[in-house]
């Protein structure tokens, strides 16, 4: 899955991040979050139970793909607070690749970054943690 950056599959701006939030948010029926951008030294992003969605702002250097594997995981976690078989069925649902674009990340990573959601209180195993 390994893909150069193109124009075609890396984001245009924050602005751009910020309609996919949207999109996403509206294709799965939740509503949309607060969106923040800033960077995060140890996150791609994260997810208060208030509903602040915020994004690290290298989430704009990785091809489109990613970056909305990264949202939509967010989106999900409204529906589903942990990483069950409920939650997986919505990613497949969503996103039928999302354990591809996973892979990819993590691998890009390199365990650097992870994902937090603060829904459902607790955190739960985030991308670049061992199950």
């Amino acid at each position: 899955m390994a893909v150069a950056m193109t124009a075609r599959n890396r984001w245009h701006d924050a602005e751009e991040l910020r309609w996919a939030v949207r999109h996403w948010a509206t294709k799965i029926g939740v509503r949309t979050p607060q969106i923040h951008l800033r960077g995060m030294r140890t996150k791609w992003a994260s997810l208060s139970t208030v509903g602040r969605l915020t994004l690290n702002t290298e989430l704009l250097d990785l091809p489109r793909d990613l970056g909305e594997f990264v949202i939509v995981h967010e989106l999900v976690h409204l529906l589903a607070p942990n990483h069950g078989k409920v939650f997986k069925s919505f990613m497949h649902a969503y996103l039928p690749d999302w354990d591809k674009r996973e892979e990819e990340l993590q691998k890009l990573s390199v365990g650097e970054f992870t994902l937090e959601s603060k829904h459902g209180g607790g955190r739960v195993r985030r991308v670049g943690q061992r199950r």
